[in-house]
């Protein structure tokens, strides 16, 4: 297969650095997202993930290095900036309110409205639940009812809404923070179900897990970090899970520590 241009990139990190005062969060790191596919970003706690995402939403913005959307060097200065430009970040918490509902949260202050009497415009519930309850049926999630509250739905559905809300508001890129952390095996699987599903509609995910077995089965390629620096990129045709599992566990150091710790040298 012959190597990809720079256009066939929708985004890049190159060289990117963050510092916090006198301490190095990222360094040198480098991150390529092709148009269309899944890249999973993998680390355990501590090594960068929560920080290099920040840096990719806009909230962030890195001492070194250039960031490219389309080919095209950007500085965002706020999240707003990033969604603008079709890079949805959807976070752990998922920013829904459970006391309101399916439709309210999918639209949340972006309400289609009707006019009251003709020149008062309120929102057009009819409407909004119509859409939400189109858009979740399209990602594979079928509501009995739009208007219900979102505290009602479980975990994976949740995701499902806040990452259908992201593509319907136009995002190109969804970037995905641990969707799968707090998750039983059924709702996992679904939600990868769901990231396939994101993929076959052209959308480009970048997905944060520090889970082999959940990033394995939908990545198209990998980028590994480790306390703030890359252990590299990786085509998924390239690399088996076992070998990818053994760089998260550290690989030969891993090894010579444990024998360490059993009396034995390597």
């Amino acid at each position: 297969m012959s190597n990809p241009k720079p256009d066939d990139y929708i985004l890049q990190l190159e060289n990117i650095s963050k510092y916090f005062g006198a301490v190095i969060a990222l360094s040198d790191i480098t991150l390529r997202l092709r148009r269309g596919e899944v890249h999973c970003l993998l680390g355990d706690n501590g090594a960068g993930k929560s920080t290099l995402i920040k840096t990719l939403a806009g909230v962030f913005t890195p001492e070194k290095g250039q960031y490219l959307v389309n080919g095209q060097p950007v500085r965002f200065r706020s999240p707003r900036e990033a969604l603008d430009a079709g890079i949805a970040t959807v976070y752990q918490d998922l920013a829904l309110v459970p006391l309101m509902s399916v439709s309210r949260n999918f639209f949340m202050g972006r309400e289609p409205v009707r006019k009251l009497l003709g020149v008062l415009p309120v929102m057009d519930h009819a409407q909004a639940a119509r859409i939400a309850a189109e858009e979740l049926a399209a990602m594979g999630i079928r509501v009995r009812d739009a208007d219900q509250m979102v505290g009602q739905m479980s975990g994976g559905e949740k995701q499902c809404l806040a990452i259908a809300r992201a593509i319907h508001f136009g995002a190109h890129v969804l970037i995905l923070d641990e969707p799968t952390a707090a998750l039983g095996v059924k709702q996992s699987v679904n939600v990868l179900k769901l990231i396939h599903r994101a993929r076959e509609r052209g959308i480009s995910v970048i997905f944060i897990t520090h889970n082999v077995n959940h990033a394995y089965p939908v990545a198209d390629s990998f980028t590994l970090l480790n306390r703030g620096q890359s252990m590299g990129s990786f085509a998924k045709r390239d690399v088996s899970k076992a070998e990818v599992l053994d760089m998260m566990a550290g690989g030969a150091e891993m090894q010579k520590m444990m024998a360490e710790l059993e009396g034995v040298t390597i």
